[in-house]
């Protein structure tokens, strides 16, 4: 669980970022959380943008990416999802 300090911090580095994974009319599938927790994996911060074509609401998919990667939402400004997960490697180091 992080701290608000924490999240802040995320929220700074995330404000670079650009979504590297969409949501659109398919949805959620297993090969989209296999490639968001592969990436979590490696960069450990990453965005989600969904599409106005999708059915479901981004706080649906924010709790399904979350759960299916075991990662954490960190912020979700519109259309976008920010996610943290912490890897081995500490390639993000946390206040």
């Amino acid at each position: 669980m992080l701290n608000g300090k924490q999240k802040r911090y995320l929220r700074a580095l995330g404000a670079q970022e650009k979504a590297i994974y969409q949501v659109g009319k398919e949805g959620l599938s297993l090969a989209l959380l296999d490639g968001v927790a592969l990436a979590l994996k490696k960069r450990e911060l990453i965005k989600v943008a969904i599409l106005k074509t999708c059915d479901l609401e981004t706080q649906e998919v924010a709790i399904e990416i979350a759960a299916g990667t075991g990662s954490e939402v960190v912020q979700i400004i519109g259309r976008t999802i920010l996610f943290y997960k912490p890897s081995k490697e500490k390639v993000i180091k946390l206040p």
